[in-house]
């Protein structure tokens, strides 16, 4: 059986990572959308219609199932994608909501997210479902910082600071990196508030996946593609999953044949 993973950028490659570590033997296409990142900024509407575009481009391999490693995607593209595609898909919210609910001790969970992200409050909605209180702040320079490939020292903690000393202040004891570029950033975070818990989405995913029983066999063909090419991109990727040969794709292209 294979995956396929899409993101807006590199930040999927955290949970192109964990996957392919946790089922070695899975065939996984991972498409990071790096031309037109972040989505974060983006219209409903275009989030949807790209997200889409990316879908349509990896159905045309086979794929068993399909993870949306992208937290606005998954907020805004979700239910439209489960709607036109006959496989499951499985976007990184859910799982991550049920790790930050078996972390918290106290109840008060902090959320980082995109613009688009906090402003669906995807996960503010279900986490007061569940009697937690909710702390949201958008941190959009994170995404820049971790497609530039500053994810350590002065500039990088600068900048995480003048978001994140606002939400701990509120004595939030677990922290929802909802997006998908985060993980790169959290020895950095974890570095300047080491009292507070962290939930991964790269990681609650997989645990996910455990959780529901969804097994993936192959051959282990692992193929990355992306949309535009940038220095950064490629460091990063070496340094998240090594010399995995990347492609270069005209999505719109594509999608329109």
């Amino acid at each position: 059986m294979s995956i396929g993973i899409f993101d807006s950028g590199i930040g999927g490659l955290t949970v192109f990572k964990e996957v392919a570590r946790e089922f070695p033997q899975a065939d996984i296409y991972y498409l990071g959308d790096t031309a037109r990142v972040p989505y974060g900024n983006k219209s409903k509407e275009t989030i949807i219609r790209y997200s889409i575009e990316a879908a349509k481009y990896l159905t045309g391999f086979g794929i068993d199932a399909l993870i949306i490693a992208c937290n606005t995607a998954s907020s805004y593209a979700l239910d439209t994608l489960r709607e036109i595609l006959e496989i499951p898909v499985i976007g990184v919210i859910q799982p991550g909501i049920e790790t930050a609910l078996k972390k918290t001790k106290n109840g008060r969970v902090g959320v980082i997210g995109t613009q688009a992200t906090i402003k669906s409050n995807s996960y503010k909605n279900i986490l007061i479902q569940k009697g937690i209180t909710v702390f949201q702040k958008a941190c959009p320079l994170f995404v820049p910082l971790v497609e530039e490939g500053i994810i350590e020292g002065e500039i990088a903690e600068l900048i995480i600071k003048n978001y994140l000393d606002e939400i701990v202040a509120k004595d939030i004891d677990t922290l929802i990196l909802g997006c998908t570029h985060y993980p790169l950033l959290r020895n950095t975070i974890n570095k300047l508030y080491p009292q507070i818990k962290i939930v991964d989405s790269s990681q609650a995913i997989t645990e996910f996946l455990h959780n529901n029983n969804l097994k993936f066999n192959g051959g282990g063909t692992k193929k990355i593609f992306i949309t535009d090419e940038s220095e950064s991109f490629s460091k990063l990727k070496t340094m998240l999953v090594g010399n995995i040969p990347v492609e270069k794709i005209e999505l719109s292209e594509i999608c329109r044949v």
